[in-house]
Parts: structure tokens; C-alpha cells; sequence
């Protein structure tokens, strides 16, 4: 980690959640609607963003707690369809603040990607292709 990236992080003011992706793509996920733990490790799966089977029994709700924790997330405890009680999460202010630096970091990483693909695309025509084969 290089002293900016470091610096930036103790103050808080990293674009990401602490706890990098995983983080970021529960908020992502609890933003659109309050989920409990086992919907959120489904929807994540199902949508392609983790694979399957990622979440070790405990690991999610380290992670959740963690975030609970840092005021990204709140919780409150409901019953369920089977009569056992679970914790639902929503997502909080500081949470979608966090969630939008974020997405407002990637669109910006993504801005500058686009800008060297067009930079390789005229300044190397002749490699046009190779390198899409060999990550196919």
C-alpha cells in the first residue's frame, strides 16, 4: 500500500468500504432493499457478482456486524416464515454515501479505462484483437 493509499484510508475517505468489494457490493445489493444475510449471500450469487458457495457459515455476518459496526448498515431482528426470528439489514446515510462515492470512483476509474482503450486502439491498430484472444 503506498503512503497516499494509507493516508486516505486512516482519515476515511477511501471511495470503497474498508473491507473492499464484498463490502461494496452488499450495499450495493441492501440499497435497492432490506435483505437478511442468507438473501443477500443468494442475491449476490445469482446476480454473478460472487461465486457460489463464497460465504463460509459466520463469514457474512462478520461482515455485516463489521459494517453495523462502521454505521453502513442497521439491522433489526424479525420473525420469519419458519417461526425462527433473523436480523434484516438496511442500508443508513453514511451507508449510501459510501455506496454512491463508490460508484462515483468506479465510473471514474471506468472513464479512464475507456480513455486508454482508445489510446491503444490508435496507437496500436496493428495488436487490434490479440490481446481479447488470449484472455478468451
Amino acid at each position: 500500500m503506498s503512503h497516499g493509499e494509507k493516508h486516505c484510508c486512516q482519515h476515511g475517505h477511501h471511495p470503497l468500504p474498508e473491507r473492499g468489494w464484498v463490502q461494496f457490493l452488499l450495499l450495493l445489493v441492501i440499497n435497492e432493499e432490506p435483505m437478511h444475510a442468507y438473501q443477500l449471500s443468494e442475491e449476490l450469487e445469482k446476480r454473478g457478482l460472487v461465486r457460489k458457495d463464497r460465504f463460509k457459515t459466520g463469514s457474512l455476518y462478520t461482515i455485516l456486524n463489521r459494517m453495523e459496526e462502521k454505521e453502513l448498515l442497521s439491522s433489526q431482528q424479525e420473525e420469519s416464515e419458519e417461526g425462527r426470528p433473523r436480523r434484516v439489514y438496511s442500508i443508513t446515510e453514511t451507508g449510501k454515501a459510501n455506496l454512491r462515492n463508490g460508484l462515483e470512483h468506479m465510473l471514474r476509474r471506468k472513464r479512464m479505462l475507456d480513455e486508454l482503450e482508445r489510446y491503444y486502439q490508435q496507437y496500436f491498430p496493428e495488436a487490434q484483437g490479440n490481446g481479447e484472444q488470449e484472455n478468451a
